[in-house]
């Protein structure tokens, strides 16, 4: 999909050091009994420390099921490329956020075509309005006239895949 591409900047694997210092600090703090790795508890306690939730578990079962099978636990290494991909699918869900609500003028939760007639006359206003009608039908998944989160945020998500 075309007008996803530019939606929003490039994710970067570049972590501000002070973040990275932290990620540490925490990883360090959770490895109960300094063992050099964070067993399944501990990667839990960690991912509340930084994000603020208890993994699921199968969140939980996936990243431990990633990690090399002659360990224990998961390696600071390998915990901090877990952080960062957290770390960037937040930061990205954020900016993704903030567009749909840029477009969502009247804050009712979903856009409308004039909503997205309105947000591309900005953004893009030589582009033909057959081609926003076109669009809008495209992200519209369900025809319902409506444009969800939901549904922005997929569309969003197969632009970035795309790009």
């Amino acid at each position: 999909m075309f007008f996803a591409k530019g939606g929003t900047r490039s994710r970067t694997s570049e972590v501000d050091p002070s973040e990275h210092k932290k990620w540490v600090k925490v990883f360090k703090a959770c490895d109960e009994g300094n063992k050099g790795y964070l067993s399944r508890e501990d990667f839990k306690v960690a991912v509340v420390t930084l994000f603020g939730y208890k993994p699921s578990k199968i969140e939980a079962d996936s990243v431990m099921s990633s990690i090399n099978q002659n360990t224990s636990g998961i390696l600071l290494g390998d915990f901090l490329n877990v952080v960062r991909k957290k770390k960037e699918a937040q930061l990205y869900w954020s900016e993704v956020r903030h567009i749909f609500t840029a477009f969502d003028r009247h804050y009712r939760g979903f856009l409308t075509l004039e909503d997205f007639k309105k947000a591309f006359k900005q953004v893009a206003p030589k582009l033909p309005e057959r081609i926003i009608v076109e669009v809008f039908r495209e992200v519209d998944q369900d025809s319902d006239g409506h444009v969800s989160f939901k549904d922005f945020e997929y569309a969003m998500k197969c632009g970035q895949n795309e790009a």
